[in-house]
């Protein structure tokens, strides 16, 4: 209990010496059902998930760590004598929950929330002073592995390196000192506010999320609100008036707008609009949403199909007349299209032939689940939607299929077998493992494929759980080539638990637990855990798999392998890969936009793994020349693209995007080039999906 008597002895008030202090603090407690619900979400991962373990001094210190890291992970905040003030407790954490006691998770947010709060009035007070850029002083950009501060007085050099790093990069681009003081101070006391804006819930589901996530990495805890929005994921649908907002500032700011939905339709909503009242039905009155959290915001526009939400907007178009005005829509079911899967077709004239190839992206294995348990024949599904696609291409006459998988974190098991299936017909697709070592096998059941002829995958670090079994089972029964980066090595099974079903509540409560349940295996009997999926043709990758992968995971699921199980190969695709390696490595090393992905991947492996950003001005400057030049073909790296806008988005506990991930994100901004690293990607596999077309014809492998 020393941690939290020591809270309460704290005067919760920031005063600050810069304009627009914020308000005080008001000291967070457990809600009343949120102690017995973390009892017994202990007990289910105690005895049913798949790393279960109990909750000892030993687990009691990892959670703590991982609390610690959920809300700190770049130590900005917590001094080593922040820590210090918790060592009492830390050991104790499964007992005290055993107890139905949650003091500690919620003693050390308090204290979290306070830290933010001075770091930030502190960083306000640096602005008023003249900072100098021609010394050789550091600045690590990059803590997450290093140790924290030992002292106050050494966070508060840490945050005036950090100060200084802002405004050089704000005055590298050409701003006034005028211009960034008054951005900064902005920035500074925005998110000072956004600390303000947490409540139970949020300390609870981040604690019990970094709980389960202590167990194995990708067991989870889901509030109402993140099982909702792991819901509309998963089906790609939701109602509502397809309007996607962002928070900028104190306004929800309109981002875009779903085609077909109510808001565009209407012709009276615009991207750039800011959203100030809501209000249900024709006559509801309109609710002052400005400074509002997003998550609130989504529930009150949200609502049953058919009904009617107001709302008041003021135009964000210079061009268009000032003022509010205010809009009526009725709510519809809105789909995601941009999610679902999706058809191209690239001409490729390799010199012997003009050749049609059908790309199909698949970003996620999505299915409403809920609209197939009550029987709907139409229900929402990746397997039935790339089915339709293959069909289509097929009537195009195309020469192959490039199945893009790049950047697909998986989803529903089901459609990674049915999508198997598209292509083999029927057979074993992938074995699993559960916690009590029983073996079962899913199975595609097509009768025959859907499509028979030349098939590439192409996968990068990105490409996880269900996308690595699909690779996986197209390689072993040679099915198809599989092209890019080494996956990212997921081979666990999880399962969505109601614990408001369990718990026999008849309204939406308790949320959801996501539990690990088994390990994934290859019908060839090997594991795609840790190990992920090899490519046959290995692109220059940029990621490095101790940074972006599941053996970054020090709880991770072990790799293993199991006997293999009967399946019949359909075609000898290893005999052929030397051939279409050497036209591979033929044809890039004449691409000067491909000679240049090994270099550039070299050079962000070495910005990445530097902690050290100088704050001298000249040194900036001349980093930056020769950044600029070195990328002079406009190729970018995958997931290196990337605009910071100051935007806040809603992470996956319907909670605030984390305010250290926030100040280690910021930096120059990286405009998207033109032709970017994965347009070369995918042309490159359709050259190789070409040559393969084309090694087919000459050869006696058995056909599909």
């Amino acid at each position: 209990m020393a941690i939290f008597l020591f809270l309460l002895l704290l005067t919760f008030s920031i005063n600050s010496e810069a304009e627009n202090p914020v308000a005080p603090v008001t000291m967070l407690v457990p809600l009343p059902n949120e102690a017995p619900l973390a009892k017994f979400i202990e007990q289910m991962l105690v005895h049913h998930d798949f790393q279960s373990t109990s909750i000892n001094q030993a687990m009691s210190e990892r959670i703590v760590d991982r609390y610690l890291s959920a809300l700190d992970p770049q130590k900005l905040y917590f001094s080593e004598k922040d820590i210090e003030l918790f060592s009492g407790d830390r050991s104790v954490l499964g007992s005290e929950i055993d107890e139905e006691d949650l003091h500690l998770p919620f003693a050390i947010f308090s204290l979290y929330q306070r830290r933010v709060l001075e770091r930030y009035t502190f960083s306000r007070t640096l602005l008023n002073r003249n900072f100098k850029f021609s010394s050789d002083e550091n600045y690590d950009g990059n803590r997450e592995k290093g140790p924290r501060v030992k002292s106050e007085t050494d966070l508060h050099d840490l945050w005036r390196k950090l100060v200084k790093n802002d405004w050089l990069v704000q005055k590298i681009r050409g701003k006034t000192s005028e211009d960034i003081r008054a951005k900064l101070d902005k920035r500074y006391l925005e998110l000072m506010n956004r600390a303000l804006k947490y409540r139970s819930e949020d300390v609870f589901q981040i604690f019990m999320d970094a709980f389960a996530n202590a167990v194995e990495p990708h067991t989870d805890y889901l509030g109402n609100k993140a099982a909702e929005e792991f819901d509309i994921e998963m089906k790609l649908s939701m109602v509502g008036i397809g309007a996607e907002f962002q928070q900028i500032g104190d306004y929800l700011v309109i981002s875009d707008l779903s085609p077909g939905g109510p808001a565009a339709l209407s012709g009276k909503l615009h991207i750039g609009d800011r959203l100030v009242g809501v209000g249900q039905g024709e006559e509801g009155a309109l609710i002052n949403v400005i400074g509002a959290r997003i998550d609130d915001v989504a529930t009150l526009v949200r609502g049953p199909k058919g009904s009617s939400v107001k709302l008041a907007l003021v135009n964000g178009d210079v061009d268009r007349a000032d003022g509010t005005h205010t809009v009526t829509l009725v709510r519809n079911k809105i789909v995601f299209a941009e999610a679902a899967a999706k058809k191209s077709i690239i001409q490729i004239d390799d010199g012997r032939s003009a050749r049609k190839i059908g790309v199909i992206t698949l970003p996620i294995f999505y299915q409403d689940f809920d609209a197939r348990k009550r029987g709907e024949q139409d229900y929402k599904s990746a397997t039935r939607d790339v089915s339709q696609l293959l069909t289509e291409l097929a009537s195009d006459k195309v020469d192959g299929i490039l199945i893009d998988l790049r950047n697909n974190g998986g989803g529903a098991l089901d459609e990674a077998v049915g999508l198997a299936g598209l292509f083999i017909g029927k057979g074993p697709v992938v074995q699993e493992i559960d916690t009590k070592g029983r073996v079962s096998i899913s199975s595609s059941d097509n009768m025959s494929p859907i499509w028979n002829g030349p098939l590439a995958v192409l996968i990068n670090r990105r490409t996880a759980s269900a996308s690595e079994i699909f690779a996986a089972a197209m390689q072993d029964y040679g099915r198809g080539i599989i092209v890019g980066e080494t996956s990212f090595g997921k081979g666990t099974v999880q399962t969505i638990v109601n614990l408001d079903k369990l718990l026999k509540s008849d309204h939406p409560e308790f949320g959801e637990l996501k539990l690990t349940i088994a390990q994934f295996f290859r019908v060839n009997g090997e594991s795609t855990q840790l190990r992920g999926v090899t490519p046959d043709i290995a692109f220059p990758s940029s990621a490095n798999s101790e940074n972006f992968s599941e053996s970054k995971f020090d709880n991770a699921v072990p790799w293993a392998m199991i006997n293999p199980v009967s399946f019949e190969r359909s075609a000898q695709l290893s005999d052929l890969i030397p051939e279409l390696q050497t036209s591979h490595a033929l044809r890039v090393a004449k691409d000067p936009d491909f000679r240049k992905l090994q270099a550039n991947a070299e050079t962000l492996t070495v910005q990445r793994d530097r902690h050290a950003i100088s704050l001298n001005e000249t040194i900036r400057r001349n980093e930056r020349v020769l950044e600029n030049s070195g990328n002079a073909s406009g190729i970018s790296m995958p997931g290196t693209a990337t605009k910071l806008t100051g935007v806040e988005k809603l992470d996956r506990s319907g909670g605030l995007t984390d305010l250290s991930a926030v100040i280690a994100a910021r930096g120059e901004e990286a405009i998207p080039p033109e032709k970017s690293v994965e347009d070369s990607w995918l042309m490159e596999t359709a050259h190789i999906l070409c040559d393969q077309s084309v090694l087919y014809e000459k050869s006696e492998i058995k056909k599909y």
